[in-house]
């Protein structure tokens, strides 16, 4: 009997193991589904012109259900905005890691952002909305300082790896400082050309944009 009661308590365990990550599970995916949600409504139709009521229609959830998860719309953009810049910084700092040449960063880069740009939405739709959050006056107190902590951190990187291939002859001469600029604009054009224009978006080759950067190209594997 002893066994059979050690045996029953062991498949409870269990059983309240699983319910636990399956709850845990459940609640990850719904939160990234009012992420999700809102990220769209956010970028598309602003601050203002969202309300919880839009984010729970467009994500089928009910408004206590948000609620359960932000107390207000903003705590939503906020997260996003802090979710946005974090994953750009991650990126950037993988990018500095790379044990490649500068030149070859910055290829690696442009490649990867573009291809990212043409087939993730989501990715073009977090340009969009920090494009707005940083132009706009009317947002959170806490999203502008995450954008005051994070904007710049992105430009100085690709300004560190092009001063790199600079001293290298790798990279054309030039201030740094405006190359990365340019780099970043025109990342940030095509990820809201790709918003404004979805499936019918152009997608050019980007040996100008190849141009702009090293001085001799073949661009062989034009994206």
């Amino acid at each position: 009997m002893l066994s059979c009661g050690n045996e029953q308590d062991k498949r409870n365990k269990v059983n309240v193991a699983r319910n636990k990550e399956l709850n845990q599970r459940m609640k990850e995916e719904r939160l990234e589904r009012i992420l999700m949600g809102a990220l769209e409504l956010f970028a598309l139709n602003g601050l203002d012109g969202t309300k919880i009521s839009d984010i729970a229609r467009h994500t089928e959830m009910s408004n206590g259900l948000i609620y359960h998860y932000f107390k207000a719309k903003e705590d939503i953009f906020t997260a996003l905005i802090e979710r946005a810049f974090k994953r750009m910084v991650t990126a950037c700092r993988h990018l500095q890691g790379l044990e490649v040449e500068p030149h070859e960063k910055i290829r690696y880069a442009l490649d990867q952002l573009v291809t990212t740009i043409r087939t993730t939405p989501g990715a073009c739709l977090y340009h969009l909305l920090i494009v707005q959050a940083t132009a706009s006056h009317n947002v959170p107190e806490q999203s502008k300082e995450i954008i005051e902590r994070y904007r710049h951190i992105p430009h100085t990187v690709i300004a560190d790896i092009i001063v790199e291939g600079q001293k290298q002859g790798t990279i054309r001469q030039g201030r740094a400082e405006d190359l990365a600029f340019f780099f970043w604009v025109n990342i940030n054009g095509l990820a809201l050309h790709q918003v404004m224009y979805g499936e019918h978006a152009r997608a050019p080759r980007l040996t100008p944009l190849y141009s702009m950067f090293f001085e001799q190209e073949e661009h062989k594997n034009d994206v």
